[in-house]
């Protein structure tokens, strides 16, 4: 038998055709623009909230910037329920509303989820970091790869000490040349992808919410299996016989009794063996009776 195997599971160039790689891929994307508003955001917010923090408004800008920190966190949990394949849940370990305002705001203090979200957007700017490079040499991998049909032509790789980083492509053979090289450039580009996508995804299990299929139960089994026994064993067969073995017309089971339960199994004894009781002697036992 010919066993049919998915073209994305084929090593190396399977991640060609894996719809996976490019919904990582848009999350790199918008990873770009929203670690640059973090970065900005939150950097300004604690560096004024400590610099004021002698003063009241320190200390509310510092409030206002966990608050942020959040809201950002929810953000991030949707994206990644949606973009990384995660299932997540909020966290619940905020206190219930209690009285005053002071109250309130040590509420959101002692969360621990508050400071796993702080933790999570710092490290975003990481991640920011790293996606700039698989999108770079996507960009450069998708030009060369349209050499044959563009030469003559310069490529231009950025810079480097102030000069532009070129290759002029004049020929066929150079042009194929280029094909070969943007081929690998894309590759290496996708799978770098599919790395930072996986970094984020365990961050993201780590800091940003609990998995919902832990409420289900935490062993995987069928609930409805474990209720009737924990050995796997058909509840109709083993109330009628433990051991595996029919019952039989004298067990108590079978719902038969023996005849005389004190005595044991008396002998067959045929009935024309027995001489039938006389007339006489019948009267002679009711009169001594």
């Amino acid at each position: 038998m010919v066993s049919l195997r998915s073209p994305s599971a084929i090593p190396v160039v399977g991640v060609l055709v894996d719809g996976r790689t490019y919904v990582h891929l848009l999350y790199l994307l918008i990873a770009i623009p929203l670690g640059a508003v973090y970065s900005s955001l939150f950097s300004f917010g604690f560096a004024f909230g400590i610099a004021f923090s002698v003063v009241l408004v320190g200390l509310v800008i510092l409030l206002a910037t966990l608050v942020a920190a959040r809201l950002a966190a929810g953000v991030e949990r949707w994206l990644a329920n949606r973009l990384l394949g995660t299932d997540l849940t909020r966290y619940d370990d905020l206190a219930d509303d209690p009285p005053g305002a002071l109250a309130g705001v040590r509420k959101y203090v002692e969360a621990a989820s508050t400071w796993r979200a702080v933790g999570f957007i710092s490290l975003k700017f990481f991640v920011t970091v790293f996606a700039i490079i698989p999108l770079f040499a996507l960009a450069n991998g998708l030009s060369l790869l349209s050499a044959p049909i563009r030469y003559p032509y310069v490529a231009t790789f950025g810079e480097s000490n102030g000069e532009p980083i070129t290759w002029a492509i004049g020929t066929l053979p150079e042009s194929l040349l280029a094909v070969s090289v943007g081929l690998v450039g894309v590759l290496v580009a996708l799978h770098v992808t599919n790395l930072v996508a996986y970094a984020s995804r365990q961050m993201a299990t780590a800091l940003l919410g609990e998995p919902a299929a832990a409420e289900g139960g935490a062993t995987g089994d069928d609930p409805e299996t474990t209720e009737e026994g924990a050995t796997g064993d058909d509840p109709e067969t083993t109330e009628e016989d433990a051991t595996g073995d029919e019952p039989t017309a004298s067990s108590p089971s079978a719902g038969f009794a023996p005849a005389d339960a004190g005595e044991s199994e008396s002998e067959f004894v045929p009935a024309d063996a027995v001489e039938p009781e006389s007339d006489d002697d019948s009267d002679r036992d009711e009169s001594g009776s």
